[in-house]
């Protein structure tokens, strides 16, 4: 009989029925994003092979050597060119001769 009661009492409590489940949430959450956070931290004090890291040295591209690149070239005959859709023939969408290719490929 008392164990009937109990129950009932846990059952019509809201407090019990939501607030601690939620309570559970966050706390648990907390301990959950401590975790997942930490990982980021120890990924940086991981040594890089010096090899590989002189290599990214090497291969330093910059926005102003880009730029240079880019500064003489003239963008007045460009064609916009729509991707091929899945369903589409990339070689006949985008002007080629599908034909020419295929003789192409097999010399």
């Amino acid at each position: 009989m008392f164990a009937y009661a109990v129950r009932r009492a846990l059952r019509k409590n809201k407090t019990l029925r939501y607030g601690v489940p939620m309570l559970l949430l966050i706390v648990g959450g907390s301990f959950g994003l401590r975790e997942f956070s930490q990982i980021r931290y120890d990924a940086v004090k991981i040594k890089i092979d010096p090899e590989l890291e002189k290599k990214l040295k090497m291969n330093k591209v910059s926005l102003e050597s880009e730029y240079e690149k880019i500064k003489d070239s003239t963008f007045d005959d460009w064609k916009n060119i729509r991707g091929p859709r899945p369903w589409e023939d990339p070689d006949l969408l985008q002007g080629r001769n599908p034909e020419i290719l295929k003789t192409n490929k097999t010399t």
